[in-house]
């Protein structure tokens, strides 16, 4: 198992363990793709560890967590981008600790978007989809992606599962300009997003 917290050598790693909030990896260490704001390795993955859903659960359960954060590398080398696996791994947490809030950080799923669905009707307490920046600058720092997919995921999550709670977040300092961050801000609010999150590259 992998911790974000753990892998990214986060500061803030002690102030939110106590608070007994953590975030975890699942679906291996190697990305499909190549944002140029990311460090993680690209490649081409493993298969995927069937097991792993458990030990996520057994985890949070002994880690008595309140809050746990669940995100993963892109994995357009599956069928389904690792929907069911997600899907496994919010069931085994809500079995093993059912007292626990369940957020997770998921690709955009481009290669399959009915998995939006699959996992919306997990239904995880916050669905996260970050935008990362805006649409000028796609090409440079997500090129694998693109802006209306991420934003049309974010639109359908609630379209799926309306009592599920929507967010997103945006780096700044990549050269946007304000306006293009009011616009980000307006197409989140008119796809219904509940919570957005800005931070600086």
């Amino acid at each position: 198992l992998h911790t974000v917290c753990e892998e990214a050598g986060c500061p803030n790693i002690g102030e939110c363990w106590q608070q007994k909030h953590a975030s975890f990896m699942i679906m291996g260490e190697i990305c499909t793709r190549a944002c140029s704001f990311c460090n993680v390795a690209t490649g081409k993955p493993e298969a995927l560890d069937p097991m792993e859903p458990l030990r996520t659960g057994v985890a949070v359960m002994q880690m008595g967590l309140k809050h746990v954060v669940v995100t993963s590398v892109d994995r357009d080398d599956l069928a389904d981008g690792g929907a069911d696996h997600y899907v496994k791994t919010i069931e085994a947490i809500r079995y093993k600790s059912p007292g626990t809030t369940v957020e997770i950080l998921t690709p955009d799923f481009k290669k399959c978007p009915e998995s939006i669905d699959i996992v919306a009707c997990a239904r995880p307490d916050v669905f996260n989809h970050n935008l990362e920046t805006v649409p000028r600058l796609y090409p440079a720092v997500r090129p694998g992606a693109r802006y209306f997919t991420s934003l049309r995921l974010l639109q359908r999550v609630k379209e799926v599962e309306p009592e599920t709670f929507t967010k997103s977040g945006i780096m700044v300092g990549l050269g946007e300009t304000q306006e293009e961050i009011a616009q980000v801000m307006d197409d989140m609010r008119a796809a219904d997003v509940d919570f957005i999150t800005i931070g600086q590259y």
